[in-house]
């Protein structure tokens, strides 16, 4: 049976997140680069493309926040950036010091859009996600944990990068937790 007849919903749990970071972190050599990209996609929700053309003028370790350029017409937003991925970054500025991308190939160039398929989908076979994943996931996933978490509407609007609210409100409708205690027994 195909992958997407038995996938019931396009997001991932913060359990999954996890369990994909687990995964990309057990195979391979570039563990440092897969985990940090699949948690800089996850916290900020990037599109591939987004992730792809990440550029280190784009990341200020200084004040630790992430200079987040949209694609499709979207608002550009400063994102903050916590401890956990200030120093994964940092650590993988050293492997590449005079890179101009965040997220560098073998061949010390920019990673492609098949190879961060890759990278995404091998980890969740790893992590031993019973489905395809891919990393647009990671970005529903964002969209799904901020709605739970009960952020505004508007507020996640702006930190994906929505021009349209209709594209946001997606989060708030798959989210049962927000209905949460709207009865007492």
């Amino acid at each position: 049976m195909p992958y997407a007849t038995r996938r019931s919903r396009e997001y991932l749990t913060q359990e999954e997140v996890s369990d994909l970071i687990k995964g990309a972190g057990s195979f391979g050599r570039n563990r440092l680069r897969d985990t940090t990209l699949i948690l800089i996609c996850y916290r900020h929700g990037l599109r591939v493309s987004e992730a792809k053309d990440l550029r280190w003028e784009q990341v200020d370790f200084r004040h630790a926040v992430l200079h987040v350029r949209r694609i499709k017409n979207g608002s550009a937003s400063t994102h903050p950036l916590g401890r956990k991925e200030c120093r994964r970054l940092q650590r993988l500025r050293r492997l590449y010091p005079e890179a101009k991308h965040v997220f560098m190939s073998k061949l010390k160039g920019p990673l492609t859009r098949s190879t961060i398929y890759e990278i995404v989908s091998r980890a969740g076979r790893l992590a031993g996600i019973p489905f395809l994943v891919h990393p647009h996931m990671l970005r529903h996933a964002c969209g799904y944990k901020l709605a739970n978490d009960g952020q505004d509407t508007r507020a996640i609007q702006a930190y994906l990068g929505h021009r349209n609210i209709n594209h946001t409100v997606r989060y708030t409708e798959l989210s049962p937790e927000r209905f949460l205690g709207f009865w007492k027994d």
